[in-house]
């Protein structure tokens, strides 16, 4: 007999066959981030990768400030931080993602266009490494998943799924199907959105699913109307508020971010060749003086104090 002590322990946990128990995220920008904070917080396991150990370090430190606002407005207690951290682990080799039950691909690119050839690479490197029947997936905002999983020698295991910004607040998630995925795939992905509490929406695929289309219109359609004298910045965005939206069109370009917006705007209208979709001359200059938004302080509005303020779009960077 090869049994040991080990077998007939009773502290280990047996692991349910095709639940998920420890999800990977390959990219830890500000949008990995959220994410790896999001399924921590709810209990599982997570591990994430990024390229250096600076920037693990770096990721680290940023959830810890996440946290630690949510400490101060008295949603989260020091013990339950703790709890949250311990779960979470960094790296900077894929190995480490070997026992995942679901790998997500996160990754934050400044590049123009869709980087589908680095998104393809994460694809195949985390393959290599995973077990058959784990499930390989990507935040997939403005790409195909058919696309993405076509380097994969089991593209059905092959799920997207799209984290709706600001990810603490939003209820929902996008699920795609690619034409090879399987009915398990989904299903799993499905239990794992219900593990983290996210109601989801099923979609064929279709570049922009339906939330980034829809936001990039409303964006471009707020830009209009600012270029055209109606109302400033801030009132736009309070009229939108006062309507039921969480967020303004500003407000929720300068957190994405006015690059990535840009560049959703871009593929969008290369996808489509629709002219609602082509980016407004103002987001245009924005991203070319560096006002990005929250990130580097300035976008629609000046956060030089950490709040939105004044706005920093004058009839100078309009015209």
């Amino acid at each position: 007999m090869s049994e040991t002590l080990e077998d007939f322990s009773l502290g280990i946990k047996q692991k349910t066959k095709g639940a998920i128990h420890k999800v990977g995220v390959v990219g830890c920008g500000t949008v990995g981030q959220e994410i790896v904070r999001r399924i921590s917080e709810y209990g599982i396991d997570v591990v994430f990768l990024d390229l250096t150990e600076e920037r693990v370090k770096e990721a680290f430190v940023q959830i810890e400030k996440q946290l630690d606002e949510t400490i101060n407005h008295w949603g989260l207690t020091p013990g339950e931080k703790r709890l949250i951290l311990s779960r979470i682990k960094g790296t900077t080799e894929y190995k480490d993602l070997s026992d995942c039950d679901l790998v997500i691909e996160a990754i934050s690119s400044r590049r123009k266009g869709t980087s589908i050839d680095v998104r393809k690479e994460v694809f195949k490197n985390v393959e290599a490494v995973v077990r058959p029947d784990a499930i390989i997936s990507s935040n997939i905002v403005t790409l195909m998943i058919s696309d993405l999983s076509s380097v994969l020698e089991r593209p059905e295991r092959a799920i997207g799924i799209h984290f709706i910004q600001p990810i603490d607040r939003s209820n929902v998630i996008e699920v795609v199907r690619g034409i090879s995925s399987s009915d398990d795939a989904f299903e799993q992905v499905v239990k794992f959105a219900g593990m983290i509490n996210k109601k989801i929406i099923r979609l064929n695929e279709s570049p922009g699913n339906i939330v980034t289309r829809m936001m990039v219109i409303t964006i471009n359609e707020a830009c209009d109307i600012l270029m055209e004298g109606v109302a400033s910045v801030k009132d736009i965005d309070m009229a939108m508020r006062e309507s039921g939206y969480l967020f303004g069109p500003f407000e929720m370009a300068d957190r994405i971010g006015l690059d990535k917006v840009l560049r959703f705007m871009d593929n969008l209208y290369a996808e489509f060749g629709d002219k609602k979709f082509k980016p407004s001359p103002i987001i245009k200059r924005l991203v070319r003086v560096n006002y990005l938004g929250r990130s580097t302080g300035r976008g629609f509005y000046n956060y030089k104090s950490g709040k939105p303020e004044d706005q920093t779009v004058t009839c100078a960077v309009i015209k």
